[in-house]
């Protein structure tokens, strides 16, 4: 016997080991992925994320340098400046003295007038004195406006003027209209002196351009410095040209900076650091305050997947400057969680979701001031949602509150009531406008990761859904012990600070299995009892039996699994005492299996199925009372809740004994309303 407990209680201890292990890869898991997500998304280049125009206004905070750098010219300037420069320079050209001795050669030889090629001769040491170049040569130099050129001669570079050169065709008509020695034109042109004559300056292109192309390297295009800590422009400021010009050195020096970071590594591993740490603190929180949440996974997949969504949207807006960063309605997020979980977890997760888009602003200070104040409004002002027009308020009151915030942080930072950005104003109107699109999101969400909302719930809880039409039909005792344990139970939710809505609902329907034999139940006899008729193991068969019947309805109707577990755990683990009671008094010698007198269970694993559990089984013993006094009321609720607490019915949920108290306090009030005697009226005395 000592062995088998020994290895019952080695198995207990791996299978706790095992789940704690699939819980910590489980968490890995999702921190892996969506740390791996948003670092994608983020982006590594370009962070000077700001929008400006020249003479309009700053539209964003006090704008400080964190680094000295130079004040660069407009493009427009500096070309005009590199334009002047080019201007100046000098090119470099080479004088071909061979080329000339050539010429002079093959003109001797030409079959012509002695006295005449002696004349031409002449002429062409005139002209290559002067210096004559190609036509494409010159006319781009003249084009250029060139003053001055140099000539390599030797190891010497000779400054000529440009206007003393000629180019090819300058130096024929020089040669052929020079005729003051009595040869005409005519006799000139015979020689054909256009096809003998060539440039004897040679462009050195390698030379020129390596010179020009330092004199603009070293060519100041500065115009001065800004400092490091030093205001380069602050919020209503309009943008003036020295004002661009300095955001424009700046945005070049900061992308410059990111580009080489992003190369090295270090901005990705900042990021990757960044970013993890996040979701650590949000795994951390869920690890310590809402276990809960990750004991069922889809639970926490639902908190991380909204919050990189999120994230995801924001950073392609911001990327690629498709709209403002207010313009997203990142109070969805608090939304969503407080609907479905609780308010401390919506507002956890609403300070993560901001604190990661903020890594892609260059100015995130605003933008996580508003954000939170505003989250916290929209939390506080939707306890519950049980009605579609609360989203159209919550809409309202975020925009208002967005609006409120800006203009007092203005306010508050000098700023005039000219000096206030309109569009801002528009930006907060259009995500009030998005905010409203957090009801058809909720039912994606329910429909995607198998949660419900409080607006689901109150369409179940309506009396005319044809489950519960049909059982008020076929079960009226049932109904009304349902209708009973919900208020009963709903009270007690809305003190202990429990959903209330989820209470009442899963009230209504917890026992809709009783409808495929009503008559087995108690409340719903209206004379005879069949279980005199039945065994004691027969009888707890078929009552037990109402719990898997309304899992089957329950299926059948498509009811959500949050009130499916109602129905599994509004009797736990117990057990049919009465019948088992009965068959021990029947078989004395005989060792009882009471798994046939046990319900399928499992135990309440929430605050509200305690709470269930609790309320229903108060309110059937209740109507055993033989009579309602505030002694016995008081007296059957401690007697039952204090023996469901200590039969271990509620060791599986987070409930405290503080809870379980005022839950106690709550139905005895409850009872004594709902049972009060009557006064009785006096008789008219016949005889007065």
């Amino acid at each position: 016997m000592k062995f088998k407990q020994n290895r019952k209680a080695r198995t207990k201890l791996q299978q706790q080991k095992d789940h704690a292990m699939n819980l910590l890869l489980l968490k890995i898991a999702i921190i892996a992925v969506a740390t791996t997500i948003i670092v994608y998304c983020l982006p590594r280049l370009g962070e000077f994320n700001y929008s400006y125009e020249l003479g309009q206004p700053w539209h964003y905070g006090t704008m400080i340098s964190t680094q000295k750098f130079n004040i660069q010219m407009s493009d427009s300037t500096l070309g005009m400046k590199r334009d002047s420069l080019a201007r100046s320079f000098m090119p470099y050209f080479t004088r071909n003295m061979q080329l000339e001795s050539n010429v002079k050669e093959r003109l001797k030889l030409l079959d012509a007038d002695g006295e005449l090629k002696n004349y031409v001769v002449t002429l062409l040491d005139s002209v290559y004195k002067k210096g004559v170049m190609l036509g494409t040569t010159y006319d781009s130099l003249q084009n250029l406006g060139t003053s001055y050129i140099r000539i390599i001669q030797g190891n010497e570079a000779k400054i000529v003027p440009f206007d003393r050169v000629l180019s090819l065709h300058e130096a024929y008509q020089f040669i052929v209209s020079h005729n003051k020695t009595g040869f005409t034109n005519r006799d000139i042109r015979t020689l054909n002196i256009y096809t003998l004559l060539a440039e004897n300056l040679i462009y050195e292109p390698m030379k020129s351009e390596e010179e020009l192309q330092a004199a603009y390297e070293s060519m100041n295009s500065s115009l001065g410095f800004v400092r490091v800590n030093e205001k380069i422009v602050d919020r209503g400021d309009v943008v003036t040209p020295e004002i661009y010009l300095k955001l424009k050195s700046y945005e070049t020096v900061i992308n410059q900076r990111a580009e080489e970071t992003g190369r090295s590594g270090i901005l990705l591993w900042g990021q990757i650091g960044m970013v993890l740490g996040i979701f650590l603190l949000l795994m951390g929180y869920l690890s310590v305050f809402r276990a809960d949440y990750i004991e069922k996974p889809r639970s926490a997949i639902l908190l991380f997947s909204i919050v990189v969504f999120f994230s995801m949207m924001a950073y392609i807006l911001v990327s690629r400057h498709l709209f403002h960063v207010f313009v997203i309605p990142c109070c969805m997020v608090p939304i969503i969680v407080r609907v479905f979980m609780d308010s401390r977890t919506a507002f956890f997760f609403h300070i993560g979701t901001v604190l990661l888009i903020s890594l892609s602003l260059s100015s995130p200070y605003e933008f996580i001031l508003f954000q939170l104040i505003t989250g916290a409004v929209v939390i506080i002002s939707l306890r519950e949602l049980t009605q579609r027009s609360q989203i159209v308020q919550t809409a309202i009151m975020a925009t208002l509150t967005y609006t409120l915030a800006y203009t007092a942080y203005e306010f508050s930072i000098g700023a005039e009531l000219s000096d206030l950005d309109r569009r801002i104003y528009l930006y907060f109107g259009v995500n009030g406008l998005l905010l409203l699109f957090t009801y058809p999101f909720l039912w994606v969400m329910e429909k995607t990761f198998g949660f419900v909302s409080d607006v689901t719930l109150v369409e179940l809880s309506n009396i005319n859904h044809p489950l519960l039409q049909k059982m008020s039909e076929e079960a009226p005792g049932t109904f009304q012990h349902s209708m009973q344990v919900a208020n009963l139970a709903s009270e007690v939710a809305k003190r202990i600070g429990a959903k209330s809505q989820l209470v009442r609902t899963g009230a209504l329907y917890h026992d809709i299995g009783k409808m495929e034999r009503p008559v087995f139940f108690t409340e719903n006899q209206a004379g005879g009892n069949p279980h005199k008729h039945l065994s004691s193991t027969k009888s707890a068969e078929v009552i037990v039996s109402h719990v898997n019947a309304g899992l089957a309805l329950a299926d059948k109707y498509n009811l959500p699994e949050q009130i499916k577990g109602f129905i599994k755990t509004h009797h736990g683990l117990g057990k049919t005492k009465y019948f088992l009671i009965t068959y021990k008094n029947e078989h004395p010698n005989e060792e009882v299996d009471e798994s046939l007198f046990q319900y399928p269970g499992p135990n309440p694993r929430t605050k509200e199925e305690a709470i269930l559990m609790m309320a229903d089984s108060v309110e059937a013993a209740s109507r055993s009372l033989t009579e309602y006094t505030e002694e016995s009321i008081s007296e059957r609720v401690d007697s039952i809740v204090d023996t469901q607490v200590s039969e271990g019915y509620f060791k599986l949920c987070p409930i405290t004994f503080k809870d379980i108290a005022d839950a106690k306090e709550v139905m005895k009030e409850k009872l004594k309303i709902m049972y009060h005697t009557r006064i009785s009226y006096p008789e008219l005395n016949k005889n007065a």
